[in-house]
C-alpha cells in the first residue's frame, strides 16, 4: 500500500524573494517580495502591489513556506483589520531583509543609473559635445544611496560638478520653438519697478544710462534669451523662431511669454538635452 505524504496546507514554497520582516507583539511577519520592488515601492516609482508581492499573504518563515495563521493575524494586528491592510502596514513599516552581495548590486545599479543620468544632460562647454561616461563616474560623488531615486541624486550632482567644475562642463541646452503673434513682437517690454528703484537715485542717471536701461521690444527678449537661432520664420500671423537655450533661462522665457503676451505666444519644448555627436 503506498503512502502518501501531506504537506501542511499553510506552507507556501517561494524562491529569489526579496524579504521584508516586522515584529508586531511577540511574533515575527514576514512578506514575500519580488528582488528590487520594495524600494521602488517605498520611493513612488512603483505602485502597484501585485508588481511588488510575490504572494499575497503574510508568513511566520517565508523560507520554510510558513503562512502565518489567521488567529495570529488577529492577535497582532487586530480583529477586525484586513490582511492587504497587514500586507502594507509590513511593506512600509517593516525591515527589508537585503544580502551583502544584493545590496553591493542594488548600490551599483543605482551608481550607474546616475551616472547614465548625469552623462546626457552635461557636456563639455567648448565642444558641446557629452562627456564620457567614464569620465563622470570618476567625478560624481561617492555618497550614492539606494534610498533616493537615481534622478534626485543625479540633479544634485549635476548642481555639484557645474558649481565646483573638477572638469569643464556645462548643461545640454534645451531645443526650443517659440511661436508668438506678429502684433506682440513690437510692444515695448516694460520695465520692472523693482529694477528702477534699484537703479534710478536721479533723472541725470537715469539719462546717462537710457540707452543701456531700455527693456527693448518683446521680439528683442525673446532673442535675448536665445543661446544660437536655428531658424525664423513668419507664418501668417505668428512669428515662429527654433534655437537653444540654456536650461536655466528656460523658466524666465516661459514666464515672460505667458506674462507678455497674454496668451498669443507660446513655448514648445523639441529637446530637453541637445548634445553634438561625432562624426
Amino acid at each position: 500500500m503506498s503512502r502518501q505524504i501531506n504537506q501542511p496546507s499553510n506552507q507556501i514554497k517561494l524562491t529569489n524573494v526579496s524579504l521584508v520582516r516586522l515584529k508586531k507583539g511577540k511574533k515575527r511577519f514576514e512578506i514575500a517580495c519580488y528582488k528590487n520592488k520594495v524600494l521602488e515601492y517605498r520611493s513612488g516609482i512603483e505602485t502597484d502591489l501585485d508588481n511588488v508581492l510575490q504572494i499575497p499573504n503574510v508568513f511566520l518563515n517565508v523560507s520554510k513556506g510558513q503562512t502565518a495563521p489567521t488567529a495570529e493575524l488577529a492577535k497582532a494586528f487586530g480583529r477586525d483589520a484586513p490582511l492587504n491592510d497587514i500586507i502594507l502596514e509590513i511593506l512600509t513599516r517593516g525591515e527589508l531583509q537585503v544580502g551583502e552581495k544584493e545590496r553591493a548590486a542594488q548600490l551599483e545599479r543605482v551608481h550607474n543609473e546616475v551616472v547614465g543620468i548625469v552623462a546626457s544632460k552635461l557636456v563639455d562647454p567648448r565642444t558641446k559635445r557629452p562627456r564620457p561616461k567614464e569620465k563622470e563616474r570618476e567625478h560624481v560623488w561617492t555618497g550614492v544611496v539606494t534610498t533616493k531615486s537615481a534622478k534626485s541624486q543625479a540633479l544634485e550632482a549635476i548642481k555639484a560638478l557645474i558649481s565646483k567644475q573638477p572638469i569643464p562642463v556645462a548643461r545640454a541646452r534645451m531645443r526650443l520653438r517659440i511661436t508668438c503673434s506678429t502684433n506682440v513682437l513690437k510692444q515695448a517690454v516694460k520695465a520692472p519697478a523693482a529694477a528702477k528703484g534699484k537703479e534710478g537715485k536721479g533723472s541725470k542717471g537715469e539719462e546717462d544710462d537710457g540707452e543701456k536701461k531700455a527693456p527693448g521690444t518683446v521680439k528683442d527678449k525673446i532673442l535675448g534669451y536665445i543661446e544660437q537661432v536655428e531658424n525664423q520664420d513668419v507664418l501668417g500671423s505668428e512669428w515662429e523662431v527654433v534655437g537653444f537655450v540654456e536650461p536655466g533661462a528656460y523658466k524666465g522665457l516661459s514666464d515672460f511669454i505667458s506674462n507678455e503676451t497674454r496668451g498669443q505666444g507660446r513655448v514648445e519644448v523639441l529637446d530637453t538635452a541637445v548634445t553634438t555627436e561625432d562624426d
